[in-house]
């Protein structure tokens, strides 16, 4: 009788088909069982998607506006069997005192809704030119009404203090702000990978030269710096400009991690009996190190570059809410909260709050993302 423990049984079919089966493919098959991540996926594909043709999905273009309807509410869809999919008029109404403005539901005027709705012409991507919205006010439906609306309104998030869209400009500004930790992570990816690599493989006085340069780039608290770097931006610089500047910033402060992480990988690898045969072959140092060394810790480079993502997404919001990072006319997640800068506005209209929710969303999309592929990659870990 064993008195010792024993492994879980594993059927021989189940092993032999395991090794029959490429590391990428075991790695799909793993992650596709991690049902939070495949999720997230789907979640982050269809913010990139949706803001990638903003065009299309949002109503209005980013700079439309209509001052008559400043601060006005969410209009929330309905549907009857009367009026189909709708929403209800508004009438303003202004106080004399205090010149606020106020509104309220006209129950006796509808405004219908519908989808692919012809609209405003726009250029999908800038090229391809339409007509066709995805949602918005259906003009046919509203010119057969019998009493229509001389100023039909849709806001399906409400408006802000000039009259604008705010959820036309959500969809815009997603295109902004999700780009924005896409091409700083690529910035990211090549200084990580290449000092850290350098730094792990060569060691001696270039490792120590490299890991006091990472120190000092740590030393300094994040916010303060962020605020001293965006602040030397010239506010003449035009928006490719600035976007493409705090882009840098971003990605020149937050490549450390993954320097140090693939620093110690590789000092851990490079002695290993198949680097060590690959330097006797004659492999050339470049060879060795990204052919032999770095696959060998993929999950890791893979987590720490998906949770650096919403890192600097939080980063591009945290300056441009503050007036220090992107400025109007760009239109980013971070640059319409600015208007939630007064506790007041956002005691009075607290749907001008509501850029938070996709922000919150993408941070939490990205680490279940990572935890996924983290587990994906490494197919032959136990959980």
């Amino acid at each position: 009788m064993s008195t010792g423990a024993s492994e879980p049984p594993v059927r021989a079919n189940e092993v032999a088909a395991a090794t029959r089966e490429s590391q990428w493919a075991l790695i799909q098959r793993r992650f596709l069982k991690h049902r939070l991540a495949v999720g997230a996926l789907f979640v982050l594909g269809v913010l990139y998607f949706v803001s990638a043709f903003a065009e299309f999905f949002a109503p209005h273009a980013p700079t439309w506006r209509n001052l008559a309807t400043a601060n006005c509410p969410p209009q929330l869809p309905r549907f009857s069997l009367e009026h189909g999919l709708h929403v209800l008029a508004l009438d303003r109404h202004i106080d004399p005192v205090t010149l606020r403005k106020t509104y309220r539901e006209n129950r006796t005027q509808v405004i219908p809704i519908g989808f692919f709705v012809r609209g405003e012409p726009r250029r999908l991507l800038g090229l391809l030119p339409t007509h066709r919205h995805f949602v918005g006010i259906d003009r046919t439906r509203l010119a057969r009404l019998e009493r229509p609306v001389s100023e039909p309104t849709f806001y399906l998030l409400g408006a802000d203090r000039y009259g604008q869209d705010i959820f036309s400009r959500l969809v815009h500004g997603g295109r902004v702000s999700l780009s924005v930790g896409l091409v700083a992570i690529l910035v990211t990816f090549v200084l990580g990978i290449g000092i850290g690599g350098v730094s792990g493989y060569v060691g001696g006085k270039v490792d120590t030269f490299i890991q006091r340069v990472i120190e000092v780039v740590n030393s300094f608290p994040n916010l303060p710096l962020w605020l001293a770097l965006g602040a030397i931006l010239p506010p003449d610089w035009s928006p490719l400009t600035t976007y493409l500047a705090i882009t840098m910033v971003l990605s020149l402060l937050s490549w450390t991690s993954l320097a140090r992480v693939v620093r110690g990988k590789i000092l851990a690898l490079r002695e290993e009996d198949y680097a060590v045969a690959a330097r006797l072959l004659g492999a050339s140092h470049s060879r060795i190190m990204f052919r032999h060394l770095l696959p060998g810790f993929t999950s890791h480079i893979i987590v720490v570059l998906t949770l650096s993502v919403p890192a600097m997404i939080l980063g591009e919001t945290a300056l441009s809410f503050l007036g220090l990072g992107l400025r109007p006319p760009i239109v980013s997640w971070g640059v319409l909260l600015q208007d939630c800068l007064s506790v007041q506005n956002v005691a009075n209209y607290p749907w001008l709050l509501l850029p938070v929710v996709p922000i919150v969303v993408t941070v939490l999309s990205f680490n279940f993302l990572g935890d996924g592929l983290r587990d994906a990659a490494d197919p032959y870990s136990s959980r």
